[in-house]
Order: C-alpha cells, then sequence, then structure tokens
C-alpha cells in the first residue's frame, strides 16, 4: 500500500464487550459488507486517524506526538489492508465492489428480501406463526376478525420499523385497524433511509420479494407520481437495496391480506428532514418536498384507487450505541417515555408542521429516526387526526429504542 491518505467509509461504530473487554465495533448501514469488525481500544486511535487527511507517514508522526511511540508501517498498512478487504474503506477495491453490488441491483428483476432469514425467518409457515403470535393477547391486540363494518375507514397507520423480535406487538396494534376497517388495495408506504440519500424522495418500479410471495409495486401509479412531481424520483432508487423500513412493512401486509384481497405497494423512501434540522432551514425550504407531496395528493385522486398511506417510522434512538456518553438510567428512560408523548400530541393533531419543531427544539437531541416518514405522512394526510394504540420502548441501557403505532381514520 502507497502512503496516500487513508479514509474510512461512512460506517455505524458503537461500543460493545467482547470477552470481558471493551471494543468498538464497526458495521456498514449501506450494506456493502455483512462483515462487523471489532476494534480493541489499542486500534481505535490508529483507525480514528484514516479520516482521508492523514498518510501513513502522518499517523506515525501523529501517534508518536501523543505516545513517544513509533508504530511500525508495516502494522498500519496490516490493519489498513484488513479494513479493506472487508470493504471498510473508501479505495479502489471498495469501488469496484460497490459498482458491482450496484450493477446487481438495478439488473435484478425484483428487489430481494434481504433481511429474510435473519430478521424474520425465510419459511413462509414461520412467518404466519410469528406475526399470528404478534396480535395474542395480553400483549396483542387480538386477531383481526373484520368487524369494523360501520366505523370509520382508516386513512393511515405510523407502524415501528424495528426488528420483528422486538417490535412485535406494536406492528399487530398499528395493522389491526387497517385490515378491518380500511378497503385500500394500494398502499403507498413511506420508510426511513438510514444512510441518507441524494434526493428527499426514492421510488423503485421493483416488486419486493417475500417469503409469503412477491408484493407487487403499482408502477403506473409510481410513473405518473414521479411525472407530476417533476423532479428525479428514482435517482435514489439504490436506497431500496438493504433497508429494512420498507421491506417489514411490505411482508406484514402480504402476511395481512394474502388470501382476502389483492393489493400493491408504492414504496417511498425518505430522508429530508434530519437535512434541514441540520441546515436550520424549514422543510418547505426545499421545493422538491411540497412539490412531491403535493404530486402525491394528486396522483391518488386520480387514479381512483383505493389508497392508503403507512409510515414504517421508529422514535428515539439514545444512549452509547448511538454516540451518547454513558448508558441510560431508569429516570432517562422516563424522561424519554414524556418526551416522545408530547412529541406525539403532534402527530396525533396530524400537524406535520408542529411535529417537526418539537424535534427542532432540542436539536433532535433523542435522534428521531422516523423524522422524515413521519412528516410526509402527515402532510399527505392532510390535517387526518390519528389515535395512539400503543407506545412502547427497547429499554436497552446501551441503546434504548421506543416507538408507537398510530391509527388516522
Amino acid at each position: 500500500m502507497s502512503d496516500f491518505a487513508l479514509r474510512l467509509r461512512p460506517v455505524e461504530a458503537f461500543p460493545v464487550q467482547h470477552e470481558g473487554r471493551q471494543a468498538i465495533a464497526l458495521r456498514d448501514p449501506a450494506g456493502y459488507t455483512d462483515a462487523v469488525v471489532l476494534l480493541p481500544r489499542g486500534l481505535l486511535e490508529i483507525v480514528s486517524l484514516f479520516d482521508g487527511e492523514h498518510s501513513i507517514a502522518d499517523i506515525q508522526a501523529a501517534i508518536m506526538r501523543r505516545h513517544g511511540e513509533l508504530v511500525p508501517r508495516e502494522r498500519i498498512v496490516e490493519i489498513a489492508d484488513a479494513l479493506d478487504e472487508q470493504g471498510f474503506l473508501d479505495s479502489p477495491r471498495f469501488a469496484e465492489r460497490r459498482a458491482g453490488i450496484d450493477r446487481a441491483f438495478l439488473e435484478a428483476p425484483t428487489r430481494p428480501a434481504t433481511h429474510s432469514g435473519g430478521a424474520y425467518p425465510l419459511d413462509p409457515a414461520e412467518v404466519r406463526a410469528l406475526f399470528d403470535g404478534f396480535f395474542a393477547p395480553p400483549e396483542g391486540p387480538g386477531a383481526v376478525d373484520g368487524d369494523g363494518r360501520g366505523q370509520p375507514r382508516v386513512a393511515g397507520v405510523i407502524a415501528p420499523h424495528i426488528d420483528f423480535h422486538r417490535g412485535r406487538s406494536a406492528y399487530a396494534w398499528a395493522y389491526r385497524d387497517l385490515a378491518e376497517r380500511s378497503d385500500a388495495d394500494l398502499f403507498v408506504v413511506f420508510g426511513t433511509c438510514h444512510v441518507g440519500m441524494k434526493d428527499p424522495f426514492a421510488l423503485t418500479r421493483k416488486n419486493y420479494e417475500s417469503p409469503l410471495g412477491q408484493v407487487p409495486v403499482d408502477r403506473e401509479f409510481a410513473e405518473a407520481l414521479a411525472k407530476r412531481a417533476r423532479q428525479d424520483c428514482f435517482g435514489s432508487e439504490l436506497a431500496h437495496r438493504t433497508e429494512h423500513s420498507i421491506e417489514f412493512q411490505a411482508v406484514f401486509l402480504r402476511y395481512l391480506f394474502a388470501g382476502r384481497r389483492e393489493i400493491s405497494i408504492v414504496p417511498v423512501l425518505a430522508s429530508f428532514a434530519h437535512e434541514a434540522l441540520a441546515a436550520s432551514r424549514r422543510v418547505d425550504d426545499d421545493p422538491r418536498i411540497p412539490g412531491f407531496l403535493n404530486a402525491l395528493g394528486e396522483t391518488i385522486a386520480a387514479s381512483g384507487r383505493r389508497v392508503a398511506l403507512i409510515a414504517g417510522a421508529d422514535l428515539a434512538h439514545v444512549g452509547p450505541r448511538f454516540g451518547d456518553p454513558g448508558p441510560v438510567s431508569p429516570a432517562e428512560l422516563a424522561e424519554i417515555g414524556a418526551e416522545d408523548r408530547a412529541m406525539l400530541e403532534a402527530v396525533l393533531a396530524g400537524d406535520a408542521e408542529a411535529f417537526f419543531e418539537s424535534v427542532a427544539r432540542d436539536g433532535d437531541r433523542r435522534r428521531i429516526c422516523g423524522l422524515s416518514p413521519i412528516y410526509a405522512l402527515l402532510r399527505a394526510l392532510g390535517g387526518t387526526r390519528g389515535a395512539l394504540r400503543r407506545y412502547a420502548q427497547w429499554p436497552d441501557p446501551q441503546g434504548v429504542v421506543t416507538f408507537a403505532s398510530v391509527v388516522f381514520q
């Protein structure tokens, strides 16, 4: 390896315990490598200098200044080569890896069920049994019985996108009302794009695979939406490749309506609200966002279809795993819950701007993961009020995640 500046790719870094010792785990949220690399504290200082500004000689000099110790060039090369082999360095080797993976996805006829066999089973019977269990009382709302006649029609829901084994009954609390009180056969599904993207919205024409069968995408609707929005709605399509926030909703919808009615989806990944926060501006300062959401309303009206909206969205992410200095105490967990519920008042009122402001007020201290899809859903529903069916927390002190099930009618 020549003496050029080394650069670590944008990856997740979080503390872990390994064989009784503290380490830092590196993982690629973009999914270009499945590897998880554990860095002992002794290596962390070296790898932290893989920032694109330090050559190998610069790294040696920096460590020498700090500790009076010369790290052999061969050792730094060995560390860099190991990271590069696993796809963690921004390098020619990684560029080749990424190009091949991207090309394979774009050429594939469908969007694979990336998380089946991990986040949920591969076997269809096991998937059904798993999801059936989410509805079981006392934690769940009870099985879908279809007896929702005469009750208000469900226009949309917020469901979690946390792993199924952690979200469990929260999925059922969101979707039971939808199954019983919606005649929709087309679902526009907004999902968080966890890795960010250059466009505020990303569509795909690819049907979503699932162990229960394909979930078809309404390509005609998606094309009409893109045309009305007058922006490149497919330019960030690659973001769909491994993103789970829509995949989990797609497989649950397939489970929910199998044998009941034929359905299709329009999957919409969203990434714009955190960008607005970072730039200290309003969401609508980017004309692409109201342009897309207005176009969605027009496309729904013109389609004549029975449409419901879904946001696959979690709430707070707090703790060392997400960058906070220390574990979350029981008192802090209660505080997070109180702040979440205060924020949800704007959601239940159907007020997108008030929701955004409630998150912006403290600089998104709790890292509201579903900020963009929830905002988009609220704007698209045009002030429709919601009802909170369930609020829950995954209370790991190292990484608390909160989520809610909300029904709009």
